[in-house]
């Protein structure tokens, strides 16, 4: 079983005097009135959560729910009270400061919504300023700064300073920089949230290019949920510290654990991401007849043929093989029913 790129167990980030000894003598689970009547403000919340290899988490939530913290916790850019964060078998709140330091050089990239670029370098420099941290030679990390330039596709602006670059451009060095020194934990803070919609939708794009590229492991900041469906494999939504859901945009969207989650998704169109696995009824032990269609395909993608056809429609996997079927009503709910928990 592959074991995850980093995990927190039982994670607290609490605001106010005596944090630490407060939560042990609540057996590290105070009740919402114990924090109100100690005055404790509870940024991150007894959050237990697994990212795997190559994985893109997104966080959501809104303004104050603690989605920035927990990135932060997880960084150890902010101290947690009271938990572990276990990255590759290390508890890092175990780590010396000297030991975190080198791992954020060496094996953690961070982006975060201000680009904050050093405006008297250039392109070059500033997507090499890491690796001149780290001490490497000046030939070597240029030739590795010219090497992300290129791979986000800035080549041919190396000698540019910020003020000449558009927002996005500016962007795109930031990525660069942080992709520099070849991270394995790639730490995102709603990293697009201040670009123009057209800008920001060619930064996805981007984005998931290089994802599909370079398979980090991802823990995404964002507010918008049409940003999170795009680009997560799994989506945490929080509140008021604490991990309210944590599944798929499908799972989130067709099947909230909690009122709040099914508030915040409730707007959502549906169209965007349901495939025919969520709504087909399984079946087996056949031939599939003509005209199947595919396990993994968007429903939007074939309603057309299921709402035309009198009979179910057969489902295939990636070999072919028949793994359900499709009705008319199914499609109908799925896209415009309430919930699809099973």
């Amino acid at each position: 079983m592959t074991e995850a790129k980093i995990s927190c167990r039982n994670l607290w980030k609490l605001y106010g005097a005596g944090a630490d000894e407060f939560l042990k003598q609540h057996s590290g689970k105070p009740s919402t009135e114990a924090l109100r009547a100690g005055n404790y403000v509870s940024a991150v919340r007894d959050v237990s959560l697994d990212i795997m290899p190559g994985q893109i988490l997104v966080v959501m939530g809104l303004s104050g729910s603690g989605k920035s913290t927990l990135l932060r916790c997880l960084a150890r850019l902010v101290e947690p009270t009271a938990g572990e964060v276990i990255f590759e078998g290390q508890n890092l709140l175990k780590a010396t400061e000297a030991e975190m330091i080198e791992l954020r050089r060496h094996k953690m990239g961070m982006v975060f919504q201000n680009f904050a670029l050093l405006p008297h370098r250039t392109v070059l420099e500033n997507v090499a300023f890491p690796l001149q941290v780290q001490g490497m030679n000046r030939r070597q990390r240029e030739d590795r700064a010219r090497e992300v330039v290129e791979l986000v596709g800035l080549k041919g602006r190396e000698s540019y300073y910020p003020r000449q670059l558009s927002g996005g451009q500016q962007q795109r060095v930031g990525i660069a920089r942080s992709l520099a020194v070849g991270p394995d934990v790639w730490f995102l803070d709603e990293p697009f949230s201040a670009l123009d919609p057209l800008i920001r939708r060619e930064m996805q794009d981007e984005f998931l290019r290089l994802q599909q590229m370079l398979s980090k492991t991802i823990v995404f900041i964002t507010h918008d949920f049409g940003e999170a469906i795009r680009v997560a494999d799994r989506i945490a939504i929080m509140k008021d510290g604490l991990v309210e859901q944590l599944g798929t945009a499908e799972e989130l969207v067709t099947c909230p654990a909690t009122p709040y989650v099914a508030e915040f998704t409730r707007e959502i169109s549906r169209d965007q991401f349901l495939s025919v696995s969520s709504a087909m009824t399984p079946a087996k032990g056949r031939r599939p007849l003509d005209g199947a269609i595919k396990l993994q395909a968007r429903l939007v993608d074939v309603a057309r043929q299921v709402l035309s056809s009198d009979d179910p429609v057969d489902v295939v996997d990636d070999n072919g093989l028949l793994v359900g079927a499709l009705s008319r009503p199914a499609v109908i709910n799925a896209l415009y029913g309430k919930e699809l928990c099973p």
